[in-house]
């Protein structure tokens, strides 16, 4: 183990941590060990990492001392940040700077950090089409990410940026299949007819890691862009139809309907599915799903996803 190179992975109880860390856990030939970082190394999915043979350690974004502890030592790094666990994007960015510094004093030879775009760059505030939320961003958890990129690059880490997208784990919840009045099961998004929404299995984001990771500096300085799928509303609804073996309709909402619902996020999500809207071309062309299968030959088509998944959605 000692001749290992160690890659330290943030997140690692998390979908996109843990997705890296059992990665690097399956491949023990590669040269790499891993050292997930966790607030709670006594919880049950810390404690499954270290059997499968993860060194665990405890680390807090809001403790800087602890990050720079648990990177000392270490090759390289997996970073990614929770958005949703605050819902602030001055809170993420500096969580991010904390990183940035903890990468930096460690001399990192490698990071891949899960971001993504800065929507403001195709979008600017002045622009009418969609509210200004916490003061200066469209959709704070994709801006606050796409602005904190140049953090990494200030500070001189070697950073692979991987651009991220929505995840099909969010079809496990109330934006999958829902009963309608009429008891037909209605997939219900603020997505225009037509349009592509890329997503991907959140536990491909550290696979894909893993893979850039492992082919080493040629992606230092590179922005990678990852999705398992493009498919259109409607192209969905007709695979939950055939998983689940009932109709499935897609419901286009508009998106300042959608922004006016009465649940946390409601203007963010808005937000977001309109930018996936309006830029689909931008954003889907951003992410070649042959150039991600290259990195990560298990990535799961939303088939593929689905097939795994299905049981969960007829349960809720």
């Amino acid at each position: 183990m000692s001749e290992q190179k160690v890659i330290a992975v943030t997140g690692a109880t998390g979908a996109q941590g843990g997705g890296a860390a059992r990665a690097i856990l399956a491949d023990p030939d590669s040269g790499f060990a891993v050292r997930a970082l966790t607030r709670d190394p006594a919880s049950p999915a810390a404690r499954e990492l270290a059997e499968l043979g993860a060194e665990v350690v405890q680390a807090d974004f809001y403790d800087e001392p602890s990050v720079h502890k648990a990177f000392e030592g270490a090759y390289s790094a997996f970073l990614v940040t929770n958005f949703w666990a605050h819902g602030s994007a001055a809170k993420e960015i500096e969580e991010i700077n904390v990183l940035v510094r903890a990468a930096k004093a460690a001399e990192l030879k490698h990071v891949v950090w899960s971001t993504l775009e800065d929507t403001r760059d195709l979008l600017p505030l002045d622009d009418e089409r969609m509210p200004v939320l916490q003061d200066e961003y469209n959709v704070p958890h994709f801006d606050a990410k796409g602005e904190a990129n140049d953090l990494f690059s200030q500070a001189g880490v070697p950073t692979t940026f991987l651009n991220t997208t929505f995840f099909f784990q969010g079809f496990l919840t109330q934006m999958g299949p829902q009963r309608g009045d009429d008891g037909v099961l209605t997939l219900t998004l603020p997505l225009a007819e037509g349009k592509l929404l890329s997503g991907v299995d959140a536990e491909d984001i550290g696979r894909t890691a893993f893979g850039i990771l492992k082919g080493g500096e040629r992606f230092v300085g590179e922005t990678v862009g990852l999705a398992g799928d493009h498919l259109t509303g409607a192209q969905y609804a007709a695979k939950f139809e055939a998983a689940l073996g009932e109709p499935v309709r897609f419901q286009s909402v508009p998106y300042d309907v959608f922004r006016s619902l009465e649940f946390p996020g409601a203007e963010e999500i808005g937000n977001m599915f309109q930018y996936y809207g309006d830029f689909d071309q931008e954003f889907t062309g951003a992410r070649d799903l042959d150039t991600v299968r290259e990195l990560n030959p298990a990535l799961k088509s939303f088939d593929a996803w689905l097939a795994a998944n299905a049981a969960k959605i007829k349960a809720s």
